[in-house]
C-alpha cells in the first residue's frame, strides 16, 4: 500500500517503512506526526482525493532534525566595490512512516516497533562464483580495461615498426 502526501509545499509517495527528508516538523525525534493531507491512496485499488482522500491518514516517527549543506548567495555590482555574502542551511526532519490509515482511523501514540531483520550471509571477496558455484562473467569495467591495454600495446608495436 502507497499514499501521496503533501506537507511543505511538497508531494511525497510514501510506503510503510520508508524513511523521507522533509521540511521541518515541530516534532521532537521519537514523536509520532500524522499527515492529514493525503492525496492519493494506492494499493490493490487506487483512491483519488478532490482534492484530498476523505478520512485518510498518514503517520511516521520523527527520526532526527538535521541541517542541509550551506547555500552561499553571493551578489556583487561591478565597478562599484559593492559585495554581499550570506549563507544560508535549510532545517529537515527525517522521517519514518509507520502506518497508512483510511475510514478516519487514528495514529497510535506510539510508533511500533521494528521488526529485527537477519543479517544477510557475507560473501569472500575473492570469490568469483555465484550462489549456484557458476563462475560470474567478467564485469564490463574489466573487459573495457582489457581493450584499452591491448590498444596500448596496439599502438606502440606500430611506433617501434616506424621507427626502424
Amino acid at each position: 500500500m502507497f499514499a501521496v502526501i503533501k506537507t511543505g509545499g511538497k508531494q511525497y509517495r510514501v510506503a510503510a517503512e520508508d524513511v523521507i527528508r522533509i521540511d521541518r516538523v515541530g516534532a521532537n525525534p521519537g514523536e509520532v506526526v500524522s499527515f492529514g493531507e493525503v492525496l492519493v491512496v494506492g494499493g490493490d485499488t487506487t483512491t483519488l482525493g478532490a482534492p484530498t482522500v476523505a478520512g485518510a491518514t498518514v503517520a511516521g516517527e520523527v527520526l532526527a532534525h538535521e541541517r542541509g549543506d550551506k547555500v552561499i548567495a553571493f551578489k556583487k555590482r561591478r565597478r562599484k566595490n559593492s559585495r554581499r555574502k550570506r549563507g544560508y542551511r535549510h532545517e529537515f526532519s527525517l522521517v519514518r512512516i509507520t502506518e497508512i490509515l483510511t475510514d478516519g482511523k487514528t495514529p497510535s501514540d506510539k510508533a511500533p516497533p521494528r521488526p529485527k531483520r537477519e543479517a544477510k550471509p557475507k560473501v569472500e571477496a575473492g570469490a568469483a562464483e555465484d550462489a549456484e558455484g557458476t563462475p560470474k562473467k567478467a564485469s564490463a569495467r574489466a573487459k573495457t580495461r582489457k581493450r584499452t591495454t591491448k590498444t596500448k600495446a596496439k599502438a606502440s608495436a606500430a611506433a617501434k615498426g616506424k621507427k626502424k
